[in-house]
């Protein structure tokens, strides 16, 4: 019981503290294909919105996972893409030993923190690392320097 507490504390401490997240992604991929098809592709800090961009893009950058991917689409956020190496009959990838690190890593917190929305039916999940009581209790232990006139 008491290991299991301080290997939580450890364990919270390193998420916020080193890496750096609020969010622990729990779950496993359950093979469904979705983060494969139809999806928008961030370059930098902006999705990629026109087709002559993703050329030069894709000309000029060493970064092989733009060589896999192709258009099929666009909205008002940016061009829809899919994965060329995904075998959309048995659900999986035709390189997967060799898929590139956004594929390795995907979910991740960034785009679930500006404001992107996990399929209901993805194996993923993301859970606050500090619940809102939390840090409800921490922002109370501070004054609040708009109060402190009054």
């Amino acid at each position: 019981m008491i290991l299991n507490k301080l290997y939580e504390k450890i364990k919270k401490f390193y998420h916020l503290k080193i890496l750096k997240r609020r969010y622990y992604r729990t779950g496993k991929c359950n093979k469904c294909g979705a983060c494969c098809l139809n999806i928008y592709v961030r370059h930098g800090s902006e999705l990629i919105k026109t087709k002559e961009q993703f050329e030069n893009i894709k000309n000029n950058d060493s970064y092989s996972f733009y060589q896999h991917i192709k258009v099929i689409g666009e909205d008002d956020f940016g061009l829809i893409f899919e994965c060329e190496k995904f075998d959309k009959v048995n659900k999986l990838c035709l390189d997967h030993k060799n898929r590139p690190l956004i594929c390795r890593n995907y979910p991740c917190e960034e785009i679930f923190s500006m404001g992107a929305q996990l399929r209901e039916d993805c194996g993923y999940t993301f859970e606050p690392i500090e619940k809102f009581d939390e840090i409800f209790k921490k922002v109370m232990k501070k004054p609040i320097k708009q109060f402190e006139q009054l």
